[in-house]
């Protein structure tokens, strides 16, 4: 069983990634339905937090209905981290995540996210006095090292296992690799096989279909999956990982009219969290995913990313479900 401090997470479980512009309140909670165990906010700046930027005060929001479910914050600053620790308790996640792993370019050039690849040990120096800070568990997100010469992850998580790190999660690939090339799942394997380890040893990376799901869990050994890119416009994932562990079989893919009803679903919660403007724009970047494999779908799938008018977009579901339903 995978527990994060006195968190029960069940045995090898999945876990959704903190995703920017993806993960949101209404997207959470469509993967939730679906059987994800453990859900993590967008990752949020401590410096925005600290502003108080609109933008990032928002990414706080969280509901029961998501439990468990991580903040993720990230920063360079260890008084600007601190200061975080303190707003974030305040929204009351079961625990807080630190991004060590995002190789963006705006966040690497602060020395934030996969920057601090490049200083161990100031990474470990801030997840130390985090730990310190706060009596919510803390976890880490990270990569397995800056480039090909410099991985060092097995040293790496012992080093912030020892300073009270419940969790960690591994993205297979190094910052020079972006998302290029194949997830190497090893090293994570190597990590987690560290008699030294008792912490949970998530992978991430490349969990695109339930089959790599059950190579991670069988060959690998990892105590959990962390999914990203395979769940955007696909909140079905998670339900179609679980069913092929449970038979060995796949779940039929959803049919037009449980892709529309998603879709409506989608479409409500973030209206109703963030506004009807908002919400209906906010929700465009998911039609395309929803609809995804189609064929001769272009027409409406226009239709819905160019209405401007929850009527209207709901009129165009309508269509697709006389067209194709």
């Amino acid at each position: 069983m995978a527990k994060i401090g006195e968190i029960d997470l069940g045995k090898f479980p999945l876990l959704l990634a903190p995703m920017e512009d993806v993960s949101d309140p209404p997207f959470r909670a469509l993967c939730k339905e679906q059987g994800a165990d453990v859900v993590y906010t967008e990752f949020i700046s401590s410096e925005g937090l600290i502003r108080d930027a609109a933008k990032s005060i928002q990414k706080l929001d969280i509901y029961d209905k998501e439990r468990p479910v991580g903040i993720q914050i990230f920063g360079a600053n260890l008084d600007s981290m601190l200061k975080t620790v303190e707003i974030v308790e305040r929204s009351k996640p079961d625990f807080i995540d630190i991004n060590f792993g995002c190789p963006v370019k705006k966040v690497v050039s602060k020395g934030a996210g996969a920057g601090i690849l490049k200083d161990i040990p100031l990474m470990v120096k801030l997840t130390e006095e985090m730990v310190k800070h706060t009596n919510l568990p803390i976890t880490v997100k990270t990569r397995l090292g800056w480039d090909h010469d410099s991985i060092q992850i097995l040293e790496v998580a012992e080093r912030l296992q020892d300073v009270g790190t419940k969790a960690i999660a591994i993205h297979g690939r190094t910052r020079a690799q972006m998302y290029k090339g194949e997830a190497n799942w090893e090293p994570i394997a190597d990590v987690k096989n560290n008699p030294r380890m008792h912490i949970p040893v998530f992978g991430n990376g490349d969990v695109d279909s339930p089959e790599k799901a059950m190579i991670m869990r069988d060959k690998f050994g990892l105590d959990g999956a962390m999914i990203g890119r395979a769940s955007i416009g696909n909140p079905w994932f998670f339900a179609q990982v679980k069913h092929y562990f449970k038979t060995g079989e796949h779940l039929n893919p959803p049919t037009i009219r449980e892709r529309v009803a998603t879709a409506k679903q989608h479409l409500e919660m973030a209206m109703k969290w963030n506004g009807e403007r908002v919400g209906l724009f906010e929700t465009r970047r998911h039609y395309t995913n929803y609809f995804k494999g189609i064929p001769h779908f272009k027409e409406y799938r226009l239709k819905m990313v160019t209405s401007d008018s929850k009527e209207d977009v709901f009129n165009v579901f309508e269509d697709v479900l006389n067209k194709f339903g």
